[in-house]
């Protein structure tokens, strides 16, 4: 049985020769070829970040850092801004707010071409829903009569949910998100006056609160969203590469989202108590 003599008895099969060098060095190539490796592979174009969403995100929190600014300098007593009312502070808000959750339904598209596993996307859920439980805290114990009890990060949280299984179907998306922002704009009952129901939206007045984002008409926004993300999918995100040339910080701002949101209003609140100390 020993492979050590190398001659070969009369009669008998001959010997099988050892693969070659080149025989040898190719199979591992076949092996990463082979279809049983493709499912830890991520579908083509989807490897690394979009830089373009990074670019509106970071926009998008500029924009939401001008606005906090703004009315923690109101806050103060600095200024008299009126947020509730002006028209110009509205709509500037209603800005920041439908960009946001637009591209929350983009970054859904994306994760869900990018090869996301249920197991991801909870805990990415549960990461939001930790951050809006602390704003909600956090703003309670500076101003408890208005505190934050269904803000954007709810919205979001919420939102993703409801919308995930559209993922794949951006013209149902559409569909339904165009109805959710039509029905939040042009109807409203009492009932939902009640805090337990605000949430949902269809209020007939604004209830006390520092952030207000009820699902109608806001979650049809992320459903948009979805639609816009497959368009741009289907065109592997070309529209926005000129974006992609935006500066470094920006695009970090973009990457950094939710920790950008979550310390920067402490940042401003500490930075303008000191300033006007002084």
């Amino acid at each position: 049985m020993s492979a050590a003599n190398p001659r070969r008895r009369p009669g008998t099969a001959k010997a099988r020769k050892p693969p070659s060098k080149t025989n040898r060095s190719a199979q591992p190539d076949a092996a990463a070829r082979s279809p049983a490796r493709a499912p830890d592979a991520k579908p083509t174009g989807m490897r690394g970040r979009v830089e373009g969403i990074d670019t509106l995100r970071g926009i998008a929190i500029c924009l939401m850092v001008v606005y906090h600014f703004a009315f923690d300098l109101r806050y103060y007593g600095v200024t008299s801004s009126d947020f509730e009312h002006d028209l110009f502070w509205l709509g500037f808000r209603a800005l920041i707010v439908a960009s946001f959750l637009s591209l929350v339904g983009v970054s859904l598209v994306l994760a869900d071409r990018g090869g996301q596993t249920p197991a991801h996307f909870w805990r990415r859920i549960g990461v939001i829903v930790a951050c809006a439980l602390a704003a909600s805290l956090g703003s309670w114990l500076l101003f408890p009569r208005t505190f934050i009890y269904f803000g954007i990060l709810h919205a979001i949280a919420v939102s993703s949910l409801l919308a995930q299984p559209l993922v794949r179907r951006p013209r149902v998306a559409l569909a339904a998100g165009a109805a959710v922002v039509i029905a939040g704009l042009l109807w409203s009952h009492a009932a939902f006056d009640a805090r337990a129901l605000s949430w949902i939206g269809f209020t007939t007045t604004k209830p006390a609160t520092a952030d207000y984002v009820p699902l109608a008409p806001w979650a049809g926004f992320v459903l948009g969203g979805i639609a816009a993300g497959q368009a741009l999918a289907a065109h592997a995100f070309r529209p926005l590469a000129p974006l992609a040339g935006s500066p470094r910080w920006l695009r970090w701002l973009g990457r950094h989202s939710l920790a950008v949101y979550m310390v920067h209003q402490p940042l401003l609140l500490g930075t303008l108590w000191i300033a006007l100390r002084h």
